[in-house]
């Protein structure tokens, strides 16, 4: 593919053009020129676009393709046009499967499945054989298939000696953990954030402890065992204040934020609308607050979409009896540029969904330059929307952002030699 980007304004914090507007060539899939201005060839693609910004691919950490077994909630294609609608160019795909990813084969199924794909796909295999938080799964096996890191997905691990064990072993095949952080002794049978809202609903509450008292054992585990830890997504000021220490203390620790996290609060749940039942669950304007300013000052390191397709049989119920989950990867940049507007520079921003998570999974960097590549993504960050339908791309719509104002628009992904527009 041949093709010439106009006028579009670079953000990259490690290219030399970071905040300039430039024109970009690319010539078989590969960035050959940047220049202030560039004639196109007769007959060759030009991509342009109002207030056209351009970054490296964006890359979600947490998302769930549900494919296979569940593929009545979304399959791996569709999941991967949601990406590519988002404006994400990769995504590490959780285990939330049936069987889960847990051996080699299942994770050769997803690499091969989508290896033609322009949004590609790394897979996160089991820490736990089925999920079960007893024995170790397949790790060493899976690795060599191309599973980039260990996570039993939502299910956090009750056993911490599992953990050890876990840190340990990943360690030595130089791959690391992902732990969900919630202890189900106390927030087993809740239905949302623990506090006022759910006390005037009569619903039963998940307090904030039972993340932060999770997390607190997980960094001791890892404080004692060495290795990497990664938590995917935090929702609590205490769970910011305790992996700021962490990191003070120099621990091998990174985490997520799911962007809903950052926007809406518990008080969403007014209405007893299913799509706003999420883990971890909407919380308080303070515990918002403080997430935001752990995104600021690098505490948390990525922000994640937590996409999570559940069909209209698992959603449509009483309150109590829906499953957990919302999509996201299409709202995602929307919800975040929203919430984050005039709190960082738009260059954090697009950072915490290129170079940050890449990094952590060890994936070779992506960036805006002559001669690499050509992995982007293509947005206006100020135009503002009203999320619809028409919007979703997934196999269902269970999005709890439907008729509310975002701000931002994808406009493209390149990635594969293949560009996808909107």
């Amino acid at each position: 593919m041949n093709a010439l980007i106009k006028q579009a304004t670079i953000i990259d914090s490690e290219s030399p053009y970071n905040g300039k507007t430039m024109d970009l060539l690319i010539e078989r899939g590969v960035i050959t020129q940047i220049r202030k201005s560039i004639q196109p060839e007769k007959g060759m693609k030009v991509i342009s676009s109002e207030n056209l910004h351009v970054s490296a691919g964006w890359f979600d950490m947490q998302v769930n393709f549900c494919d296979p077994g569940f593929e009545h909630k979304e399959t791996l294609e569709n999941g991967l046009k949601a990406a590519a609608k988002g404006g994400f160019t990769g995504v590490a795909l959780m285990s939330g499967t049936n069987p889960p990813l847990q051996n080699k084969g299942q994770i050769d199924y997803v690499i091969n499945k989508s290896k033609l794909n322009p949004v590609e796909v790394f897979p996160v295999g089991t820490l736990s054989a089925l999920q079960e938080g007893r024995d170790l799964s397949e790790m060493y096996d899976m690795k060599l298939s191309g599973a980039v890191a260990f996570g039993d997905y939502k299910k956090a691990v009750k056993d911490a000696g599992l953990i050890l064990r876990a840190l340990q072993y990943a360690k030595n095949i130089g791959s690391f953990i992902i732990t969900h952080c919630d202890d189900k002794t106390i927030s087993h049978g809740g239905l949302m954030n623990e506090g006022a809202v759910s006390t005037r609903l009569g619903l039963k509450g998940m307090p904030a402890l039972a993340e932060e008292i999770m997390l607190q054992r997980n960094l001791q585990v890892l404080e004692y065992a060495g290795g990497k830890l990664h938590i995917p997504t935090i929702s609590t000021k205490g769970s910011v204040e305790i992996l700021r220490r962490a990191k003070a203390k120099k621990l091998n620790v990174s985490c997520g934020v799911a962007a809903y996290n950052l926007l809406l609060d518990d008080s969403e749940l007014e209405g007893f609308d299913t799509n706003f039942k999420l883990n971890p669950p909407l919380r308080t304007k303070e515990d918002i607050e403080a997430l935001k300013k752990g995104l600021a000052d690098g505490t948390i390191d990525v922000i994640v979409s937590d996409h999570i397709p559940q069909d209209v049989e698992s959603k449509d119920l009483e309150f109590d009896h829906a499953d957990d989950g919302m999509i996201g990867l299409e709202s995602c940049f929307g919800v975040l540029n929203k919430a984050m507007e005039k709190k960082v520079a738009l260059e954090l921003t697009v950072n915490v969904l290129t170079s940050n998570p890449r990094n952590i999974l060890g994936l070779p960097e992506v960036k805006v330059k002559e001669g690499e590549r050509a992995n982007l993504t293509l947005f206006n960050p100020e135009k503002s929307n009203v999320f619809t339908k028409s919007q979703i791309v997934s196999s269902n719509k269970n999005s709890g952002f439907l008729g509310k104002a975002l701000k931002g628009e994808v406009i493209g992904i390149i990635n594969k030699n293949t560009f996808i527009g909107q």
